[in-house]
């Protein structure tokens, strides 16, 4: 196998659980290939640099192996290498958006005065 289309390699790869959802990532934006936006039947190559964006975190991965069957998680791994950069770049964010969720202190519900506070604001 020589080529497969960046759709079936991301479901493969097990990027997203469909492949219509990767279809529609590709479409949007999400995923770019060596740098450039795509169409979800553009044919992949071994050595393709991808840059997929999921929720907060962005992948740069390098494909090593092509594969039009989903398989397994440990198999599925094998199709790819994420670069030392994004796996750092990710692991940094991350912590940083837990340091500023955790600063969040709530006391649950507003007691009493305080909704009478809230709606007399929010009626002015």
């Amino acid at each position: 196998m020589d080529k497969v289309r960046i759709d079936k390699w991301l479901w493969a790869a097990r990027f997203f659980k469909t492949r219509s959802l990767a279809k529609s990532a590709i479409e949007n934006g999400k995923v770019h290939i060596d740098g450039n936006k795509s169409k979800a039947s553009r044919q992949l190559e071994v050595g393709t640099v991808l840059t997929i964006r999921q929720g907060f975190d962005s992948k740069t991965v390098e494909v090593i192996a092509l594969s039009e069957q989903r398989r397994g998680a440990p198999e599925a791994m094998l199709l790819y290498n994420e670069t030392a950069e994004s796996i750092e770049l990710r692991e940094k964010q991350s912590a940083q958006r837990k340091a500023a969720n955790s600063t969040v202190v709530s006391d649950g519900r507003p007691n009493k005065k305080q909704r009478r506070q809230i709606h007399r604001f929010l009626s002015k």
